[in-house]
């Protein structure tokens, strides 16, 4: 899997978001930054990605998706 298909997904899955990733085909790391993680937990920002990918986790073609997620305010704030 390429890491513009990763990005295809999430960005599908959460229409307005800016994704970046990484990876070496099977372990990629993606920085979400969407203004509809505002007042969500941490956790329930990282459940809103997974379920992006969720068809690409369970087929293994995703072996592994480490998420960083932001809200435009905390990517600003920390210079991105």
């Amino acid at each position: 899997m390429e890491n513009q298909t990763v990005e295809a997904l999430i960005k599908a899955g959460l229409p307005g978001c800016e994704v970046h990733v990484t990876g070496d085909g099977r372990h990629f790391e993606a920085q979400v930054i969407d203004a509809a993680f505002a007042g969500k937990s941490l956790l329930q920002q990282h459940r809103m990605v997974t379920e992006t990918v969720k068809v690409q986790l369970a087929s293994d073609e995703l072996h592994a998706l480490s998420i960083k997620t932001f809200t435009p305010e905390s990517w600003a704030a920390r210079g991105g």
